[in-house]
This record gives C-alpha cells, sequence and structure tokens, in this order.
C-alpha cells in the first residue's frame, strides 16, 4: 500500500523484502499505473543487504531522498518462560536491527546531499500498550522509538528528519487465520475508539506525510496512527 501511494505521489522506488515473486508484483502494478520501481529480495536482518539496498538506489536513482524501514514480524508468542533466546534473536533481528542496519546506510546517502526523512514502523505495542505474550516484539517495537529519539538529535542539525510511526490494528496479510475469526476481529475492532482496524493505505498516508514537505518540521516524533487504540478504555 505504502508503494503503491508513494509512486502515485511521484517517488522513484527501491522495494526491499523476503520474497522476490511479490515485490515483483508490486512493481508491475506501480509500472502499470505509470510509477518507478525497482526491487531487491533479501533478508533486512543482513547488513551486508542494507549495503546492496542503498547502492540499488544510488545506481538507479543517484541518490535517496526517504528510507521507509517499514519490515517486521510479530515473533513467536506465548509466556515469558516459553520464549526461547532463538525467538527473542529472531524478533529483534528483523525489527530493530534490520531498521539500524537500514538507516545506517541510508544516512550517508541524505548527508551527500543535505537533507532527508527517514521513517521507522514501530507500534502501539511497548509504546503506550503492554499486550501479554508479546515482550519480544514490544521491546523491539520501543527500541525504535529510542533509536528514533537519538537519531533525530544527532542527524536533525545536518538536515535529515527522523521519525517512527505507530500503526494499529491493521488488517494486512500478516494477520494470518486470525483475519478469518469474526470473534477475534471484533475483539481487537473494540480495542480502538474507532471500532474497526485500520486498511493499511491510512497507514501509508500517515507514513508518506512523514516522508513529504508536509511534516518538514516535523522530527523525533512517535505518530500514533492507532485509531485511538492508546487512549481506549470502552
Amino acid at each position: 500500500a505504502a508503494a503503491r501511494l508513494f509512486a502515485q505521489a511521484g517517488a522513484q522506488l527501491v522495494l526491499g523484502a523476503r520474497h522476490a515473486d511479490r515485490l515483483d508484483q508490486v512493481v508491475s502494478s506501480i509500472h502499470t499505473q505509470g510509477g518507478t520501481a525497482v526491487a531487491l529480495a533479501g533478508d533486512v536482518g543482513s547488513e551486508s543487504y542494507a549495503i546492496a539496498l542503498a547502492e540499488t538506489a544510488l545506481s538507479t536513482y543517484g541518490g535517496l531522498d526517504i528510507g521507509f524501514n517499514n519490515a517486521g514480524i510479530l515473533g513467536v508468542r506465548g509466556d515469558l518462560s516459553s520464549i526461547t533466546a532463538e525467538d527473542w534473536q529472531m524478533t529483534l533481528q528483523t525489527n530493530l536491527t534490520g531498521a539500524f542496519y537500514g538507516v545506517k546506510h541510508q544516512i550517508p546517502l541524505m548527508l551527500k546531499q543535505g537533507s532527508g526523512s527517514v521513517i521507522f514502523t514501530s507500534s502501539f505495542v511497548g509504546h503506550r500498550i503492554g499486550l501479554p505474550g508479546m515482550v519480544a516484539y514490544g521491546a523491539s517495537k520501543a527500541g525504535l522509538i529510542g533509536m528514533t529519539h537519538c537519531l533525530a538529535a544527532e542527524y536533525g542539525p545536518r538536515g535529515i528528519r527522523i521519525n517512527a510511526l505507530l500503526p494499529g490494528g491493521t488488517m494486512t496479510p500478516m494477520a494470518g487465520d486470525f483475519a478469518n475469526d469474526p470473534e477475534a476481529v471484533k475483539g481487537v475492532q473494540q480495542l480502538h475508539a474507532l471500532k474497526r482496524m485500520a486498511d493499511p493505505v491510512e497507514i501509508a498516508r500517515a507514513a508518506l506525510f512523514l516522508a513529504s514537505d508536509a511534516s518538514s518540521f516535523v522530527t523525533g516524533s512517535a505518530l500514533l496512527v492507532d485509531g485511538g487504540n492508546s487512549i481506549n478504555k470502552t
């Protein structure tokens, strides 16, 4: 959703994710609509992949204006005693370390031009809300907010803005079997003040705001786009 929306706004895209076939489908749909995009499949938990993505942006478009570090997993959920070290590392490697690798190799390209916008996808979980069985996920998403604050202070004087986007419940394929359980969906909807879950494009619009000059005086923020989840008690 974000790729298509950014392309419609005129962005030239480098798309990265694990599955080449799915990336190719998105690239094809963007080309059909007259947009510009290339894709490179890989594992965000690998620093060499972050380097390759940055090099692709440089060689294809001559630079980089926006880094949207959106990859993430829910990870293994369960009681604390059931979470193994491997489970913990897998979630943090993807959600937190992967974002670190991304921004580490995005910022040097932005410094060359003296401007840029970096966005991390965090979550209301680990910020305003705690959910049982999600300790690794919550820790990884809270870590992204800490990284946002520090990098915003570090690179603001050099023209680079760093922000975190905190979605609420969103109907994406990551929901898995949950999306086919009406009672489960209703329960999650009730957590939100708006009593519904987000369409992915609603989260994408917030990302586009943070990426664009419309948010030119916004940096170091943890922007809640959560349908009132974090304030709802009814």
